[in-house]
């Protein structure tokens, strides 16, 4: 049966230790990828492709999160006095942007844990995961592409990009088969963070899926795995080797630009790649780092 699919889950209970100090009282999800906190650019995303439905899984000390998507009365109601109607909007869109609820992990058990969590919400539709650490740019086509092909497969889709092999210990990597769609292919088979010799390719799993509800009986049954925890990928192998029980999984390949904020360098490059694409920013910040790049040399 086909759904159309409304509802997003957003994991965010991580205690973000590779920025601390910076997120000993911060969110790592509210840091600024320049001026909108990274977590802003995934509900962004998810909205985009019309999943206005977000469920937010958090943990201690992540009030900001829900202080940043709720109204701030005393904030509008002086910049409507100054007449700053373009920063009372960007405060009204980040407001206004979805329906966003909240439930605590509770104990760090895990990704898959954390997607557990969501069961009473999700209820019996499928529904899309997506990670904060990785920003899509809103000019690449990725989840709404995800969406149609569950919609015609009715199956479990996830995203993939090919990495360096030297990288396959950081991703959960998928043994895929071709299909007739260039961007789509068949998973056969998931592992989370081989080494090098044991990965049987170079196509890892980055932060989107769209899942079937049959998902959460799976990960209620998966032993904790990779690091004590129970894994995603765990569950996602499971369905890949019993294609019958909810129609296999499959991979959309992603070709286009994505930006890890979850490593400090990447954060920092994410940062610099978004701000020369602006308008109001780049036409100045690119000639600055051609001369601070030449000054290095």
């Amino acid at each position: 049966m086909a759904f159309t699919i409304t509802k997003a889950v957003i994991p965010a209970a991580g205690l973000g230790t590779r920025f601390l100090p910076a997120t000993k009282a911060m969110p790592k999800e509210m840091l600024p990828v320049v001026d909108k906190p990274a977590i802003q650019y995934v509900v962004e995303e998810a909205v985009a492709a019309g999943l206005t439905d977000v469920l937010m899984i958090t943990g201690r000390n992540k009030n900001a999160l829900e202080n940043h998507f709720d109204r701030v009365g005393e904030l509008e109601a002086t910049l409507l006095m100054k007449g700053d109607i373009e920063r009372l909007r960007k405060v009204n869109y980040a407001t206004d942007l979805a329906e966003v609820h909240y439930v605590r992990q509770g104990d760090p058990k895990g990704l898959g844990h954390a997607v557990l969590r969501a069961r009473m919400h999700v209820g019996h539709e499928p529904f899309a995961v997506l990670l904060g650490d990785d920003i899509i740019d809103e000019r690449d086509v990725l989840l709404s592409r995800m969406l149609e092909e569950q919609g015609k497969r009715n199956a479990t889709i996830v995203a993939l990009l090919e990495v360096d092999p030297a990288q396959v210990h950081m991703y959960g990597i998928a043994t895929v088969e071709p299909t007739d769609d260039d961007d789509v292919v068949c998973i056969t088979g998931l592992v989370e963070k081989p080494s090098r010799e044991k990965a049987l390719s170079n196509y890892a799993i980055i932060g989107r899926y769209v899942l079937q509800p049959e998902i959460f009986d799976i990960l209620e049954h998966t032993p904790a795995g990779k690091g004590g925890e129970i894994q995603l990928t765990d569950a996602l192998q499971t369905l890949a080797a019993n294609p019958s029980i909810a129609g296999g999984v499959y991979g959309v390949v992603f070709r286009g630009r994505r930006y890890d904020t979850g490593d400090r360098l990447d954060y920092i490059k994410a940062i610099v790649q978004l701000a020369v694409d602006r308008d109001d920013l780049g036409p100045d910040l690119r000639p600055w780092l051609k001369d601070f790049a030449k000054n290095l040399e």
